[in-house]
C-alpha cells in the first residue's frame, strides 16, 4: 500500500478559510477509498473545543529554525476515516486567524521544517509528502538541503501542488538564514529576481510539481490561448523550463455536494424531479431573504416571481480575481444592464478580504445596485457556507466570470445542483465547462473579459431559459457531470506517486 503524507496549511474539518482546506479535507479520503494510506498534517490553530477533545497526544521534540529553538508537540485524531497529524507550537499558531501575520513566513518555515523532523518520531513514514502551496513549499526544500543524503528520507520523494500561483511567498533575501536557517549555498534554489520565492523554491526542488486543473498548467507555463495576462505571475518561464515535471490534474468534488442529500437546503431533490426541487427551493429562499432583511437593516429581498431565472454568484469580493467588477459592469451598462427590460433576478452572496480596500468598496457597490433594483437584485454581503447551498439550489445561473481560476469548484457545484453556469474560458473553468452554442453543452462561455462579454453570454443563457424544453435538457445534462474525486482525478494522482 502506499503512503502519502498530505501537508497543508488548512483542512477541513480542522481549520480552513478558503478552497484549500476543501481539498485537502476531502481528496485523501477518495485516496483512501482506493486503497491508498493518505495522512493529513496541518498546524494546530485555535479550533472549537469539541474538535480539540477528539485529539491525542502523541510526542514532542525541540526544532531548530535558524537561531531558534522552538518546542513542537504532535496531536493525532481521525476524521473521515483519515488520520490527521497536528503540529502544535503555541507562539506560531494560536492566533486569532489562520493568516495575515507579520511572521508568516517564519510560521511555515518552522510548519515545514517540524514535518520532517516528526516523521522518525512517529509510526508512519510516507513513501510521498504532497506539499501545497507556498506556505508548505520548504518541505521540498529543507528535505533538498538538509535530509537528501539521510538514510531515513533518500527515498521519501515529494510533489507540490499549486493552488494559486498569486500567492508565491515573497520575502527579502536577507532573511535567508536568520529566519529560514538555509545556508548560502541553497539561496539559488529559492531566489527569484532578488527576492526570496519560496514556491519557486518548492518547484525547483520538488520531484513533480502539479495544477489543480490542465488548463491552468499551460496557463501558467505560457501555453494557453490568452497572452494578454500573466498567469504565471512572473514565473512564467521558471516554469515553462521545468514543464517536463509538471501535470495539471482537476480537482475534485466531496460527496456530500449533494442537492439529493444536502441537508442544507430546504428540499432535496436529483435529476429526475429537480423541476420541483429548485422551484421550492426558490420560494424558501426569497422568504430567507427577506429574513436576512430585517436582521442585517439593507435592501435584500427579491420580489417572489419564481418564474424568472435567478442568477446567482457566490464569491470572495475582491478586486483582482473573481470577476467582481465586469460584474459591476455588466448591472450598470450604459447601453442596457444586465436587468434593464429583463424578467430576471439577481443574488451575490460573498465578502472582501481583510486588508482589500477596492474590494470592501465593491461590497458598498453591490449593495447601491441592490438599492437601485430592488425587488430584481440582493447582495448578501456575508459568508456562509449554509447560505450559500441553499443559493446553488434555488438558482437557475451561476455566474463565475473569473480574471483567471485555478480550478475553480463553485461551478462544479452549480452544475451539480441544476445552475447553468456562465463562465470565462480559463483555467478550470474551460476545463469544466462546455458552451451550449451546438445544444450539446452544460453551460455557456465567454472570452473576453470585459462587462459587454458577460452580459451577451447572460443573454445567451436567459433566451435558453425561455425554451422550456432545450433548458431542461441542459440542466439534465448539468447534473449529470461528475466531478467526483473517486471518478478519475484521485487516480491521476496515484499514477503520478507511482511514476516517482
Amino acid at each position: 500500500m502506499k503512503k502519502i503524507l498530505y501537508a497543508a496549511s488548512e483542512a477541513r474539518p480542522y481549520g480552513g478559510a478558503g478552497g484549500l482546506a476543501d481539498v485537502a479535507g476531502s481528496y485523501p479520503r477518495a485516496l483512501k477509498s482506493k486503497g491508498v494510506d493518505c495522512r493529513i498534517v496541518m498546524p494546530l490553530y485555535k479550533m472549537p473545543d469539541e474538535l480539540r477533545k477528539s485529539m491525542t497526544f502523541v510526542t514532542s521534540f525541540d526544532v531548530w529554525l535558524s537561531w531558534r529553538k522552538q518546542h513542537c508537540e504532535i496531536f493525532e485524531a481521525e476524521s473521515g476515516g483519515v488520520t490527521y497529524y497536528f503540529i502544535n507550537n503555541m507562539h506560531y499558531f494560536k492566533r486569532n486567524e489562520l493568516y495575515g501575520e507579520p511572521d508568516e513566513a517564519e510560521r511555515f518555515a518552522f510548519f515545514s521544517l517540524a514535518v520532517l523532523v516528526m516523521l522518525p518520531l512517529i509510526d508512519f513514514k510516507p513513501d510521498i509528502i504532497h506539499a501545497n502551496d507556498w506556505h508548505t513549499a520548504l518541505i521540498p526544500v529543507y528535505r533538498h538541503v538538509f535530509y537528501a543524503d539521510n538514510e531515513f528520507y533518500s527515498d521519501i520523494k515529494t510533489v507540490l501542488t499549486i493552488h494559486n500561483i498569486s500567492f508565491q511567498g515573497n520575502c527579502d533575501l536577507g532573511i535567508l538564514s536568520s529566519v529560514f536557517g538555509l545556508p548560502y549555498g541553497a539561496k539559488n534554489l529559492v531566489e527569484h529576481e532578488g527576492r526570496i520565492n519560496l514556491l519557486k523554491g518548492g518547484i525547483e526542488t520538488a520531484n513533480a510539481f502539479t495544477t489543480v486543473s490542465p488548463y491552468y498548467a499551460k496557463e501558467i507555463a505560457g501555453d494557453s490561448e490568452t497572452r494578454e495576462y500573466d498567469f504565471g505571475r512572473g514565473l512564467t518561464w521558471f516554469i515553462k523550463d521545468r514543464e517536463y515535471k509538471l501535470k495539471g490534474i482537476l480537482n475534485g468534488l466531496d460527496k456530500d455536494k449533494d442537492p439529493k442529500t444536502d441537508k442544507n437546503i430546504f428540499k432535496n431533490y436529483g435529476v429526475k424531479d429537480f423541476q420541483a426541487g429548485k422551484r421550492e427551493n426558490k420560494l424558501k429562499l426569497y422568504e430567507r431573504l427577506l429574513e436576512e432583511e430585517q436582521n442585517r437593516n439593507y435592501t435584500l429581498a427579491l420580489d417572489k416571481t419564481p418564474d424568472v431565472p435567478l442568477i446567482a454568484i457566490v464569491t470572495r469580493i475582491d478586486s483582482q480575481q473573481k470577476g467582481c467588477q465586469i460584474i459591476l459592469d455588466a448591472v450598470h451598462d450604459i447601453d442596457g444592464g444586465l436587468l434593464d427590460g429583463e424578467d430576471a433576478q439577481f443574488i451575490i452572496l460573498g465578502t472582501a478580504p481583510n486588508g482589500d480596500g477596492k474590494g470592501k468598496s465593491m461590497e458598498d457597490a453591490f449593495k447601491e445596485a441592490a438599492y437601485t433594483y430592488k425587488g430584481k437584485m440582493s447582495a448578501v454581503i456575508a459568508y456562509s457556507q449554509e447560505l450559500a447551498q441553499k443559493i446553488y439550489a434555488a438558482s437557475d445561473i451561476f455566474l463565475v466570470p473569473s480574471l483567471y481560476e485555478p480550478c475553480g469548484l463553485t461551478q462544479m457545484i452549480a452544475l451539480k445542483y441544476g445552475s447553468v453556469p456562465v463562465v470565462r474560458e480559463t483555467g478550470g473553468l474551460k476545463d469544466t465547462v462546455k458552451d451550449n452554442q451546438n445544444g450539446d453543452g452544460n453551460g455557456f462561455t465567454f472570452k473576453e473579459y470585459s462587462g459587454y462579454a458577460l452580459k451577451s453570454a447572460v443573454r445567451r443563457a436567459m433566451d435558453s431559459y425561455k425554451n422550456t424544453d432545450e433548458w431542461n435538457k441542459l440542466i439534465k445534462r448539468a447534473m449529470a457531470c461528475d466531478f467526483d474525486w473517486t471518478k478519475s482525478s484521485a487516480d491521476e494522482y496515484i499514477k503520478l506517486y507511482e511514476s516517482l
